[in-house]
C-alpha cells in the first residue's frame, strides 16, 4: 500500500486518511454554529493548542487533558476516525483539521464555527517535518535535509504547500470568527496568548484558571503527559527511540540546522510566493 494518498492535489498519510474520510469532511460533515477548529499546517502547534483548548472550556480543569487522548479529545476532521469520533458529539465540538480554507466543509462557509489558526516560522515547521518524518514508518523517507528543504518549497510534502495554506487563510483574518496566533507569541507570552483566546471564545477566565491553563501547556509538562505526547503509539510506527514527537517545542530550532545558502534561498522563495500578501510574519 503507498504511504500517501492523492486528494486535491495535496498528498495526505494514507494510513490514518482515504479518499472516503476527505470526501466526507468536505462533502457530507455538518457543520454546528458551536463547533470551534483548530486549523494549521503541520509541526505548527498543533498537539500544543489541542492541549490548550480543552483547559480553555475546562477553566483550567485538568482533568480532560490527563485522561483523554488529545486525538479523541479534539479529533482529526479529515482523518478516517473523523466520522465516528465528531458526527454524535454534543457540542460545543472541538476539532482539529490540517485542510486549507477551500476544501474546510462545504456546511463551513455558512455557519458560525469559529478558527483558532495557529501559524510558525516555516523553517521551523520544515525543521520539526524533516525530524518527524524521520521516526514515523508511515512517511516517506525525507531523504537529505537538502533535499527536503526543496520538497517542502515545491509543495511537494503531506498536505502541500506552506505557502499555499497560509495563503488560503490570511485573507479572512479579519473575520469575526477567526482568530490567528502565532506559535512564536505563544512561547513569548502564553498568559497574553490566552487572554485572547478566551474573549475569542467569549470564556471567561479567572487568573488561577490562565495560570494553569499555562503551567500545563508547558512543553515540559506535555512531554509528560501520556494523553498527549504520542507514547501509545507502537514503536513501529512512531520511533521515539529515533526522535521524540515532541522534541523541542523553542523557536529558531531552524538555525541549527539550515547553512547560509540554504537560508537565502528559502528566503528568496519566500519572498516571492508571500509578495503582496501583507502577511507580517516570518519576513527574511
Amino acid at each position: 500500500m503507498s504511504l500517501n494518498i492523492v486528494y486535491e492535489g495535496s498528498l495526505y498519510p494514507s494510513l490514518v486518511h482515504s479518499e472516503e474520510s476527505l470526501r466526507f469532511a468536505r462533502e457530507e460533515f455538518q457543520v454546528r454554529d458551536e463547533d470551534v477548529f483548530i486549523a494549521t499546517y503541520p509541526k505548527s502547534g498543533t498537539t500544543w493548542m489541542q492541549e490548550i483548548l480543552p483547559l480553555v472550556y475546562s477553566k483550567g480543569d485538568l482533568t480532560p487533558v490527563q485522561t483523554i487522548p488529545n486525538w479523541q479529545r479534539v479529533p482529526w476532521l479529515e482523518q478516517k476516525s473523523g466520522k465516528a469520533l465528531l458526527e454524535n458529539r454534543p457540542s460545543p465540538r472541538l476539532i482539529t483539521t490540517h485542510l486549507p480554507y477551500h476544501l474546510m466543509p462545504k456546511s463551513f462557509y455558512t455557519s458560525k464555527a469559529k478558527v483558532v489558526y495557529v501559524t510558525r516560522n516555516p523553517k521551523d515547521a520544515l525543521v520539526s517535518s524533516f525530524h518527524y518524518h524521520n521516526m514515523a514508518s508511515f512517511l516517506e523517507n525525507p531523504g537529505t535535509f537538502e533535499e527536503f528543504i526543496q520538497r517542502f518549497l515545491e509543495g511537494k510534502v503531506m498536505f502541500g504547500s506552506w505557502f499555499d495554506h497560509i495563503k488560503s487563510w490570511w485573507p479572512r483574518k479579519g473575520q469575526d470568527n477567526l482568530l490567528f496566533l502565532t506559535y512564536e507569541e505563544m512561547l513569548q507570552d502564553m498568559r497574553g496568548a490566552l487572554v485572547k483566546l478566551g474573549e475569542f471564545l467569549g470564556k471567561q477566565l479567572s487568573d488561577d484558571a490562565i495560570e494553569a491553563i499555562a503551567k500545563q501547556s508547558k512543553f515540559d509538562n506535555m512531554k509528560r503527559n501520556d494523553m498527549s505526547n504520542y507514547s501509545f503509539v507502537p514503536e513501529e510506527l512512531m520511533d521515539q527511540k529515533k526522535n521524540n514527537f515532541l522534541r523541542k517545542g523553542i523557536s529558531g530550532d531552524w538555525k541549527s540546522h539550515f547553512t547560509a545558502a540554504q537560508t537565502e534561498h528559502f528566503n528568496s522563495i519566500y519572498a516571492e510566493k508571500m509578495k503582496g500578501l501583507n502577511f507580517p510574519f516570518y519576513e527574511g
